[in-house]
C-alpha cells in the first residue's frame, strides 16, 4: 500500500453496514488513505468502517450524499501530501481498476478532473434500461452537461486534483450535488474528460440504487439552484 500515498478515496456512506467493511478492505489493498463519511447511518456502518481500516467522520444526522462528499473532501484536502482525490461509492459498485486508469490519465494528461461514464464504448450495455433512460434524460435536459461534452454526469466515480478539491464547495446536500459539480466544472473552468467505467450492478446495490423518482428529484434540485442564481 505504498504506491499511492498521495491519493485519498472519499466514500459517502449511509446504512451500508452489510458491505462497507469488505469494500474498504478491498480498496485499502491499493489505496491506504480512505475517509468514509457515515452520514447518520442507523445501522452498524461505523463499526464496519473502523474494522476495514478507513478514517471515519460521522454526521450526527442524515444530511444527504452531497453533504457527505463535501465533508469527505474537506477532511481529505487537509491531509499532508494529499494531491489526488477519488469519490467512490460505498455499496461495491465501483472497481479499483477503473480508479487506477483514471488516476493515470489525471497524472499524465492536461486535465483537472476525470469523470466516469457508463455511456462510451461497450460498458453501457450493462446499465439497466430504466437507469439508462433516467441518466440520459438528465444529460439531455442539462445545457451545461452537453456543453462540456459529458455523457454521464451522475456517475459517482470521479478523480480530481488538489486544485479542484480546494475549490470544491458543494451546497446541494442531496442527489442534486452531481449536477452542481458539473456546474462547478464549467464555472471554475476545470479541465475535464471522461473515462469509460464498468459499474457492478449487484442485487444488493440495485436494491439501494437510484430510482426514476430520484432522477426527477435531481432535475428538480438542479433547476431550483439555477433559479436561485
Amino acid at each position: 500500500m505504498t504506491d499511492w500515498p498521495d491519493v485519498w478515496l472519499i466514500v459517502p456512506c449511509y446504512n451500508e453496514g452489510q458491505v462497507i467493511e469488505e469494500v474498504v478492505r478491498h480498496a485499502r489493498q491499493t489505496f491506504p488513505n480512505i475517509v468514509c463519511v457515515d452520514d447518520g447511518s442507523k445501522d452498524d456502518s461505523a463499526k464496519g468502517i473502523r474494522a476495514g481500516g478507513a478514517h471515519l467522520v460521522q454526521h450526527p444526522v442524515n444530511l444527504g450524499q452531497g453533504a457527505a462528499i463535501q465533508t469527505g473532501i474537506e477532511y481529505a484536502r487537509k491531509q499532508p501530501g494529499a494531491k489526488y482525490f477519488v469519490t467512490f461509492d460505498a455499496d461495491g459498485q465501483h472497481r479499483i481498476e477503473d480508479v487506477l486508469t483514471m488516476l493515470e490519465r489525471l497524472r499524465s494528461e492536461d486535465v483537472d478532473i476525470v469523470v466516469g461514464t457508463r455511456f462510451r464504448g461497450d460498458v453501457q450495455e450493462s446499465v439497466p434500461l430504466i437507469k439508462r433512460i433516467v441518466l440520459k434524460t438528465v444529460v439531455l435536459l442539462s445545457p451545461r452537461t452537453r456543453k462540456l461534452g459529458l455523457t454521464d454526469a451522475h456517475n459517482g466515480l470521479r478523480v480530481f486534483n488538489k486544485k479542484v478539491a480546494d475549490e470544491m464547495n458543494i451546497t446541494l446536500n442531496g442527489m442534486g450535488h452531481a449536477s452542481e459539480i458539473v456546474e462547478l466544472i464549467g464555472v471554475r473552468n476545470w479541465r475535464v474528460t471522461e473515462e469509460p467505467v464498468t459499474i457492478l450492478y449487484t442485487e444488493y446495490s440495485m436494491s439501494k440504487g437510484q430510482s426514476l423518482i430520484n432522477g426527477v428529484n435531481i432535475l428538480f434540485d438542479t433547476m431550483l439552484k439555477g433559479r436561485a442564481h
